[in-house]
């Protein structure tokens, strides 16, 4: 799709999604639940991811400012449902942080709870104290997920552990090898590459020159790979990816898939149709895909208003 022919009917259709995502989120709100007693094997922070994920398409949806009253009295409402019950006030996260003192879970899951104003101390001093270890630094982990660390760091006020252009370089999308290799693993790695750089899509020019040239001549080929096997969860964050470009396609095919697979209540698959089971079952399958509707809704709608509301040159 041009930059010329963005229609009011398609940014209806992608603010719709996100509408309806967020409607789902918080009436199943409660399905964002740690397990305090897990099985030692599982481990306490496995539940942690989910909240994290949540909190931060929260504090896009507000940095936007594309949100009508409802979705963003919906947002504000499951953030603090999240901070208060979910994290008991934070407890939670400095709980996890005495279990597994070097992980980087409770960092990275409070982040976009202090940037949206809460705040708990004993986390903010863990932080500051983890930093200051050798053992932070050398914790093996992939490289986008390095990434994603040095990036966190930087928000926090933290000099990067490692910097992010180094960290950068390691990742499989700054190679830009051969785009006929990419599958399910690498699509995620190549999608949260593109997060972090761009800092969730507040900052397209964060994408280096190469990379960008590079997904703006693949991602069409992705989206519609993606779109065709039905893989919702990836298909939508391939969505977010192009709305972090420099210049977004705003792909009217793919969106329309997209939004066609979405459930009439907001729930979004992850893919091909909604998975049955109990309803924490069926949350733990579905939840991610529909955060990722509400970032991409969110994301694409900011970038379409701006195009229909750009000067025209004469």
């Amino acid at each position: 799709m041009t930059t010329d022919n963005t229609s009011a009917d398609h940014v209806r259709l992608v603010h719709g999604v996100g509408a309806h995502a967020m409607e789902w989120l918080h009436t199943n709100r409660a399905g964002f639940r740690l397990e305090p007693d897990a099985d030692p094997e599982v481990g306490f922070l496995e539940r942690f991811k989910p909240i994290g994920e949540a909190a931060m398409i929260c504090k896009i949806l507000f940095r936007e400012g594309v949100a009508g009253s409802r979705q963003a009295s919906l947002a504000r409402g499951l953030m603090d449902h999240l901070w208060r019950d979910a994290l008991d006030g934070g407890r939670m996260l400095a709980r996890g942080r005495r279990q597994e003192p070097i992980s980087p879970i409770p960092f990275e899951v409070y982040l976009p709870f202090k940037e949206m104003g809460y705040q708990e101390p004993e986390t903010e001093r863990a932080a500051h104290l983890n930093h200051r270890l050798g053992s932070w630094a050398a914790l093996e982990v992939l490289p986008v997920r390095r990434l994603g660390i040095s990036t966190y760091e930087e928000r926090f006020g933290l000099a990067p552990s490692t910097p992010v252009d180094e960290a950068t370089a390691r990742t499989w999308l700054a190679r830009t090898p051969e785009p006929w290799t990419v599958e399910g693993h690498i699509g995620y790695d190549i999608t949260h590459t593109v997060f972090h750089l761009t800092g969730w899509g507040r900052n397209p020019a964060g994408l280096p020159p190469h990379i960008a040239d590079y997904l703006a001549l693949w991602l069409p080929v992705w989206l519609d790979d993606w779109l065709d096997l039905k893989r919702w969860d990836l298909l939508g964050e391939l969505l977010v990816v192009d709305a972090c470009l420099p210049e977004p396609t705003l792909d009217e095919r793919a969106w329309r898939g997209f939004a066609a697979a979405q459930q009439p209540d907001g729930a979004m698959p992850a893919v091909r149709e909604m998975p049955e089971g109990s309803r924490d079952d069926v949350f733990d399958i579905v939840y991610h895909p529909t955060l990722v509707a509400a970032f991409a809704s969110v994301l694409a709608t900011s970038r379409a208003m701006a195009r229909l509301t750009a000067p025209v040159a004469s």
